[in-house]
């Protein structure tokens, strides 16, 4: 959703990037193109006035005019002013003392409140909860019978006694689902109200109602992320009508500006709590203001990553797989096949490789890839013998046509998976040895995932010449004069131990250097679940 701000904010940073002062126009330059990224992305104006102000203060400051690098002061501080209007703290839901707990949902029609209702449910029976959902919709047609279906997708009880379609009483459906959930010992009671195209008085007396007949512990106010602007209108329409005490963004993946998520928080004043980010019922998570806005920053989203890598990956076979590393032994196709599987719990591909820092650059290759290469690759190994997958050695021409054939597929794909295969293969023995692991910058390239096509730094960057005559070069050396005199200052500086930024880093981050070590140890904890050696 963000793709064009984060892109327009990137493109202004690096402007700033090397410069060892600001001047107050560059200041106001920077704040600008700032102040027109987030009118085009549909933020609400005073957000938009608000925001720059507090940037254009404290950018002019001694903050920014003593630091050592003013360029990264600037972002750092676009970065806390993004986490304060996106809500600065992460609201986590408040739990009745004596269950259950009662959430409330209220919100327009068509904002999907039906479907997160169940997507709350599934999330609250992950966290160890036994939800029920409440069909207190019986105005719009077959809401009832939609949150029936969603209650079985999501396996959550549905209290829906009434069958809707302008039948029932919906009030009193809400206040008898209390002592129904009480009986039947459902701690959380998720309740699905009815909603309007437009604000009117007849909705917002309903919400009321509603609310002072349940007593609510939460009431969350489901908006449309794609609606823009309108966003904030309805957002304090329901807020001065029914008072909600938090904020959930459906359709989150959507190909919109982003500028409701931007402007909902700033204006109302309550917190962003959940974000609905595709179709699936796992695709609802609880809203991180901090790394949300570094995913706009494309500063990546590593905690969020880390947290899906431990919750979908087996401890047993990870545990498994760090033993087999530590001894030496070589990293086959059956523990391939297990991290694959892995990674496919863990949800779209595009999602996880969008959350690593610097992806923006990589847009169009993101945009390009197939989901279903993952299937493919498993595909393939399975149709190896046990015998292939322990030592892929002998994998000769004519098992790769049988395993090519078995997987409905060509060998040149079998060809391709067994060389991505050996530089997994080399990675791992990398880790063992303490030594500089493949893909980290200067240490030869992470093993190309696969359906990446030619992105960068992923296995499919340009390909070797071949070995022939040089034209004008000496050495190796560049035969632009310009680019010599830099490669010869990177080397004076290296020698120096001076570091430079990364080039293609636009927040200055640190290039680790061809004679850095990779040690998972050394690794922020939660890493435990994707590196053998790393921190749990």
């Amino acid at each position: 959703m963000f793709n064009s701000l984060s892109d327009r904010l990137t493109a202004t940073f690096k402007n700033l990037r090397g410069k060892g002062r600001l001047s107050e126009a560059d200041v106001d330059a920077t704040i600008r193109e700032i102040r027109r990224a987030l009118l085009d992305a549909d933020v609400a104006l005073p957000v938009v006035r608000a925001f720059t102000g507090r940037i254009r203060e404290r950018a002019l400051s001694e903050e920014v005019s003593g630091a050592l690098n003013p360029g990264q002061q600037v972002v750092k501080i676009v970065n806390d002013e993004l986490v304060g209007i996106l809500g600065g703290q992460t609201r986590r839901l408040n739990f009745a003392k004596r269950p259950p707990t009662v959430i409330m949902l209220a919100g327009l029609q068509g904002a999907g409140k039906t479907t997160l209702a169940g997507k709350l449910a599934h999330w609250l029976k992950s966290e160890g909860h036994r939800p029920m959902l409440v069909a207190a919709d019986l105005q719009r047609p077959n809401a009832v019978n939609q949150l029936q279906i969603v209650g079985e997708r999501a396996g959550a009880v549905v209290y829906a006694p009434e069958p809707g379609n302008g039948v029932g009483d919906p009030i009193q459906v809400a206040t008898d689902s209390i002592e129904v959930a009480k009986s039947k010992l459902h701690d959380v009671v998720i309740v699905d109200t009815a909603g309007r195209l437009g604000i009117d008085e007849e909705l917002m007396q309903q919400a009321a109602d509603i609310r002072s007949a349940v007593n609510p512990d939460e009431v969350l106010f489901v908006i449309d992320a794609m609606i823009g602007q309108d966003a904030v209108k309805t957002a304090e329409a329901f807020l001065d009508g029914v008072d909600f005490t938090g904020v959930v963004l459906s359709k989150l993946d959507g190909d919109s500006r982003g500028g409701a998520a931007l402007s909902v928080a700033e204006v109302t004043g309550k917190p962003i709590m959940f974000a609905s980010t595709g179709e699936s019922m796992k695709d609802f998570e609880q809203f991180h203001p901090d790394r949300m806005a570094d995913r706009i920053l494309d500063m990546g989203d590593i905690m969020t990553l880390i947290e899906q890598a431990e919750k979908n990956f087996d401890e047993k076979e990870t545990e498994k797989l760090k033993k087999k590393v530590e001894a030496g032994e070589d990293f086959d196709l059956n523990d391939f096949l297990t991290q694959m599987a892995g990674l496919k719990k863990m949800g779209s591909m595009k999602k996880m490789l969008g959350m690593m820092p610097g992806m923006s650059q990589y847009k169009e290759q993101l945009a390009n890839f197939d989901e279903r290469e993952v299937d493919r690759v498993e595909a393939i190994v399975r149709s190896m013998t046990p015998q292939e997958r322990t030592n892929p050695k002998i994998l000769n021409g004519s098992r790769r046509a049988r395993i090519a054939k078995g997987a409905g597929t060509t060998v040149t794909a079998v060809n391709q998976l067994m060389e991505r295969f050996t530089q997994a293969q080399k990675m791992m023995r990398s880790m063992t040895r303490g030594g500089g692991m493949p893909g980290m910058p200067g240490g030869g390239g992470m093993p190309q995932m696969p359906g990446m096509g030619g992105m960068p730094g992923a296995g499919g960057g340009k390909k070797k010449k071949p070995a022939g005559k040089k034209k004008g070069r000496k050495g190796g050396q560049s035969g632009n004069p310009a680019k010599r005199a830099q490669e010869a200052q990177a080397l004076a500086d290296k020698k120096a131990g001076k570091t430079q930024d990364p080039v293609g880093s636009a927040f200055g981050g640190v290039d680790l250097g061809k004679d850095e070590e990779f040690d998972p140890a050394n690794l922020p904890k939660g890493f435990g679940g994707i590196f053998p050696g790393g921190k749990k």
